[in-house]
């Protein structure tokens, strides 16, 4: 998963969508060329999204788990399929249940003090956030002394500054409502939230090879 993430640098996130729209969401985005799709927990009937996801797109893309805040959610996330358990939050035994299922977890950290503990703890990688108020400035500067520490970060990114984000730092940008319009997605507008994913995907290919 780590590997993909170094590769793809986008996690598309879902949250609140109803059931009976996901599987065509989760088609557009794989064609706008998203590899990586998280079902936030909180979103009802997310393990059973999660299930049939890995079942029906498992071949093009990685699917995960988003807003697991606990070992509770972990579990019925791992029973689901879930390839990747992001949270908001740290909680080291979250970390060492997908060590030990063999499940990559990326906790939610903001300081430096969090950063460094989740990576002793096991995780590979961290989500930093929320990164709509901390700010480019901030992850630009922590990246001084831990630089080699893969970070995704979350919150706050649009087209016109996943560059800045990726230049700044970030390994990888986690993309909410500025990518997965729900209202497109309510009126069957499956079309745009295709475009729109080639979009960012263009616009992350174009920073890395301007790089």
């Amino acid at each position: 998963m780590l590997e993909l993430l170094i590769k793809h640098k986008i996690v598309a996130i879902i949250r609140g969508i109803q059931d009976e729209h996901a599987d065509a969401a989760a088609r557009a985005l794989i064609d706008g060329g998203i590899a990586l799709m998280e079902i936030t927990m909180n979103t009802d009937g997310a393990a059973d999204m999660i299930y049939r996801w890995r079942k029906r797109f498992g071949a093009e893309a990685a699917i995960g788990a988003g807003t697991v805040t606990d070992m509770a959610t972990a579990r019925v996330a791992a029973e689901a399929g879930a390839q990747f358990l992001i949270s908001p939050n740290l909680d080291e035994d979250v970390i060492a249940f997908g060590k030990e299922k063999g499940i990559s977890v990326w906790p939610g950290v903001m300081t430096p003090t969090e950063i460094v503990n989740a990576v002793k703890a096991g995780a590979e990688a961290v989500k930093l956030f929320p990164m709509g108020t901390l700010g480019i400035g901030y992850l630009r500067e922590i990246r001084g002394p831990l630089n080699d520490i893969p970070i995704l970060a979350t919150g706050g990114a649009d087209l016109h500054n996943i560059g800045d984000y990726l230049r700044s730092g970030a390994t990888a940008v986690g993309l909410g409502s500025k990518l997965v319009h729900m209202e497109w997605i309510r009126d069957g507008r499956f079309d745009l939230l295709r475009e729109q994913a080639r979009r960012f995907v263009e616009a992350v290919n174009t920073d890395q090879t301007n790089q």
